[in-house]
């Protein structure tokens, strides 16, 4: 299965549903199922937003995989940005980095599973489990 490391608190924004695009500089051509991995870092800017987003950064679970989501669509982030402002979902747009020449990925169909252990990698990466039953 594909997945992608996410840097909590956005992994678990991500997959409580909270956070429906993640924005990244490359395009992937990739549509379909996607586990999303807590990396193991967490800089002092992330702990920052995290608190900024309401969470303890000391409790986020991290170098997990939290669950999967379904990567959905990929469009130009300043495209989706247009889209979020002018339905006036400004949280949406904190969540993420919606400069020119960046890609928002629509993450629907999250599904939150017991944290697996797993080391993440950058970019898409494979990873050989399958999460389990929902939490």
């Amino acid at each position: 299965m594909k997945a992608l490391t996410l840097t909590q608190p956005w992994a678990t924004l991500v997959i409580t549903g909270r956070k429906k695009f993640e924005t990244r500089s490359w395009y992937t051509g990739y549509r379909g199922p996607l586990a999303i991995h807590a990396a193991k870092g967490m800089p002092g800017w992330a702990k920052e937003a995290a608190r900024e987003f309401g969470f303890d950064p000391t409790v986020l679970p991290r170098g997990v995989v939290l669950g999967t989501v379904h990567l959905a669509g990929v469009a130009p982030a300043q495209d989706v940005a247009a889209q979020l402002a002018w339905a006036d979902d400004y949280l949406e747009l904190a969540y993420g980095d919606y400069d020119a020449g960046r890609w928002a990925w629509q993450l629907v169909m999250p599904r939150e599973c017991a944290p697996i252990a797993a080391t993440g990698a950058l970019g898409m990466w494979e990873w050989a489990e399958t999460p389990g039953e929902p939490t």
